[in-house]
């Protein structure tokens, strides 16, 4: 016998008020009290390409799944750094975590914060050779030259293999632009892996240069190492192994930084990459905060769009909607079922 839906049972009105629950749930899910008082989202532009990238793909979700209105304000890194610890600005998307001193002090004085961890591992940043070098590439009829180049430690074997144009009784290890901070710590650590003997670092005048000469060595499929760092458009853009070093060790890093002969071994320790939010706006907006605390990508996908902006010319906000647009796999994760939902239905 059916129930007449006159008469509402007490297990339909648990289930009617369950649903109901669920709907409202989902619905705070999506809303932003904040973006629907009409006010903006307020980035600073970051001065470097993957900061830009990652700032563009925050704006896109906002403006698509929460219904943020966003605007993005130029100027140099202290000045909106300033801004956000002022709350002139509320969003820094790719905070270099303890590398300003005026975040530093902000977070200290509890006017920002920093959430997230928007690169998967952190930086990278050390001596590399092309893969080729040590597995071969069968593809382009090259042979492993270096099976055995697994490390620092090995390269004393390997000195011939990398040899000086100007000094061809020494090594080159292609390091970096004069001044840079790099330059002390590679000279550092040529003395401090007992390579000082076997190789020279040769200083490129540019970065410019730097790039040039390792995408000529990897075109022409000839055996290169070189300093380099990331995310960056090149260690996308090709296949290189990183050479293993010594355990980070933060005294001895200190004695590299100052091109000490007499340094201890240490790699070069890696950085967070984090969103730094002024306090009050993350307080006002926490729906917001937990989507940039979960925004986070892979060292290859950040450095392909680093790429598509560097090499092929095209804007961050481009290249951001190219990643949305191919992967929704990714930037799902970081939002709710329902707002991920919006967002697609936008691309349509």
């Amino acid at each position: 016998m059916m129930t007449s839906p006159r008469f509402v049972t007490p297990a339909r009105l648990s289930l009617l008020a369950a649903l109901l629950l669920v709907s409202s749930h989902a619905g705070a899910q999506t809303a932003s009290k904040y973006c629907a008082s009409g006010k903006p989202v307020k980035f600073a532009q970051v001065g470097w390409e993957s900061g830009q990238f990652t700032t563009e793909v925050m704006r896109i979700i906002l403006e698509k799944g929460y219904g943020c209105a966003t605007d993005v304000t130029p100027g140099a890194t202290n000045i909106t750094e300033t801004a956000i610890a002022s709350g002139d600005l509320h969003v820094f998307a790719e905070e270099w975590d303890g590398a300003n001193e005026i975040t530093n002090k902000a977070i200290k004085e509890g006017k920002v914060q920093l959430v997230g961890k928007t690169l998967q591992g952190g930086t990278v940043e050390g001596w590399f050779v092309p893969q080729y070098v040590v597995s071969g590439d069968s593809a382009r009829g090259i042979k492993a030259l270096a099976p055995d180049l697994k490390s620092v430690a090995d390269l004393s074997k390997y000195k011939n293999l990398f040899l000086d144009d100007e000094n061809p009784d020494m090594g080159r290890l292609l390091g970096c632009v004069s001044g840079w901070v790099c330059d002390k710590t590679n000279t550092g650590k040529l003395f401090a892996y007992k390579l000082d003997s076997m190789y020279l670092q040769y200083r490129p005048g540019s970065q410019a240069a730097l790039d040039a000469s390792v995408t000529s060595a990897v075109k022409q499929g000839k055996p290169i190492l070189f300093y380099y760092w990331g995310p960056t458009a090149l260690l996308g853009k090709y296949d290189f192994y990183q050479l293993k070093e010594p355990a980070v060790n933060a005294k001895c890093y200190e004695q590299l930084k100052a091109g000490d002969p007499k340094a201890c071994p240490s790699a070069t320790p890696s950085v967070t990459l984090r969103v730094n939010l002024n306090s009050s706006f993350a307080k006002s907006a926490p729906e917001l905060k937990s989507f940039f605390g979960k925004l986070s990508m892979s060292l290859p996908m950040l450095s392909k769009y680093v790429g598509r902006i560097t090499d092929d010319k095209i804007q961050p906000s481009e290249a951001a909607l190219e990643f949305v647009k191919s992967s929704p796999e990714v930037w799902a994760k970081w939002v709710p079922a329902a707002v991920a939902g919006k967002i697609t239905a936008s691309l349509k």
